[in-house]
């Protein structure tokens, strides 16, 4: 099918694959850790062009990037396991999205580049959507079913079933069907 990646059974940098992954060649793994961390897709994995794996140096006892089975990987999508990044089943990440598991401190005067890395595990819960262009920032956890709109930056955990949009992201509503949590809500998202 066009645009749709081939079945394959390998690719270069990915630890371990289930059955049925679909890779298309221009996905990149860039990895610091002489083989110290783990990649590993689920049954099922589905990469697009161009995008992009990065694992750690191994200084981050969280390393490892992990997809769970039926996820799909828009293209051009940047995914960091340098802080910790597992990715539930039945995942949608559009294009261009990022999750960020790392980032530079910035305390003192050095220059950023010298500065130590920080770190924080992603979680992404099984059913989410993360939608074209949205920006997950290290430590946060999107909930089971939550949906990320287009263009947003989300800083805060996503609680199941929410819609969140904007930057910084910000609760819009529950999913249809979905019971309302409003004082949950309103102590997690306030301010």
């Amino acid at each position: 099918m066009l645009g749709i990646p081939g079945l394959t059974s390998h690719h270069p940098g990915i630890d371990r694959m289930g059955a049925g992954c679909r890779i298309a060649a221009s996905v990149s793994v860039c990895r610091f850790d002489e083989g110290r961390s783990r990649i590993v897709l689920g049954e099922r994995v589905s990469l697009y062009e161009g995008v992009r794996l990065v694992i750690g140096d191994g200084l981050c006892p969280e390393a490892r990037l992990v997809i769970g089975d039926d996820t799909i990987v828009n293209v051009y999508a940047y995914l960091s396991g340098e802080g910790g990044l597992e990715i539930g089943p039945k995942v949608l990440i559009g294009p261009h999205a990022m999750l960020l598991s790392a980032g530079h401190r910035t305390e003192g005067n050095l220059p950023i580049r010298d500065n130590p890395l920080s770190y924080g595990a992603i979680r992404i819960g099984e059913g989410a959507w993360i939608g074209a262009g949205a920006i997950v920032l290290q430590g946060v956890l999107i909930g089971a079913g939550a949906v990320v709109g287009a263009g947003s930056v989300v800083t805060k955990d996503v609680p199941d079933e929410a819609v969140v949009v904007g930057s910084p992201a910000r609760f819009l509503r529950w999913r249809d069907g979905c019971r309302s949590r409003l004082t949950w809500l309103k102590r997690l998202w306030s301010g």
